[in-house]
């Protein structure tokens, strides 16, 4: 990787964001992007102690349910390995939810509080106490903190004539981003056709040498900036370990 990277953001929210990074090989590239879906840790429910279950739904299935759910995750507050409690304790008739369930940490909570769990009939009844692991997407997908996670090399688009008179467009399908006249635009901005940005003009498109659009998107554990900076951390963690190894 180069010394010297950029990074300049297309679009940035909490959840979601586009951004491109300059100045890094498809190596390092691939590289974040498996950190972020394999390396990051999240908390996820992993057992599940039943003290009562009087509905229609087997205490297997509850847990499974329960495994899905994402918790936030902030970063450096908890190590791989440690364990937080949560409970939850709701009777029919009524819908149970993500939100109804109670942390023994403030700093934990359901990212989603409307996520349904099980529907409860009159007389029934869902008591249960959960451990919420800390762990990496490669020991198990429910611990993915992002959802989505992409790259794909930016594309410079270059105008280098006119169509001779009455010539048809074909259709120039792009994705992504590109970059046009020094600046970043989004292909969505022109339905991901060229003909409809360069209408009537011939166009060439190059892929930029070692810049790369990257699409994120998390489950709620914790924001694209963290999961990004943790992906990065990690990698670098990695790296001082190899390190290491090969000097003794």
């Amino acid at each position: 990787m180069s010394e010297q990277y950029e990074v300049e953001f297309i679009e940035r929210g909490d959840r979601e964001a586009t951004f491109l990074v300059r100045g890094v090989t498809p190596a390092f590239a691939n590289g974040v992007r498996r950190a972020m879906l394999a390396d990051v840790p999240t908390l996820s429910i992993d057992e599940v102690r039943v003290v009562e279950n009087s509905s229609v739904m087997f205490d297997e299935q509850i847990g499974l349910r329960l495994g899905l759910v994402p918790l936030t995750t902030p970063r450096d507050e908890f190590s791989e390995g440690e364990t937080v409690t949560l409970a939850l304790d709701v009777e029919g008739p009524g819908t149970a939810y993500s939100g109804d369930l109670v942390s023994s940490d403030d700093l934990v909570s359901p990212a989603e509080e409307n996520v349904p769990i099980i529907d409860l009939k009159e007389g029934q009844r869902l008591e249960i106490e959960a451990d919420a692991v800390m762990d990496t997407g490669k020991e198990h997908a429910k611990h993915q903190g992002g959802v989505a996670v992409g790259y794909r090399h930016l594309q410079r688009i270059e105008v280098v004539g006119d169509n001779e008179a009455f010539e048809q467009d074909d259709p120039r399908i792009v994705r992504g981003v590109i970059e046009a006249e020094g600046e970043l635009v989004p292909a969505e901005s022109f339905g991901n056709d060229l003909t409809n940005r360069y209408e009537g003009k011939e166009v060439e498109v190059h892929d930029v040498p070692n810049a790369f659009v990257f699409d994120v998107e998390t489950d709620g554990s914790m924001s694209v900036d963290d999961l990004v900076l943790a992906a990065v951390d990690s990698i670098g963690d990695r790296a001082d370990e190899l390190a290491a190894a090969v000097q003794l």
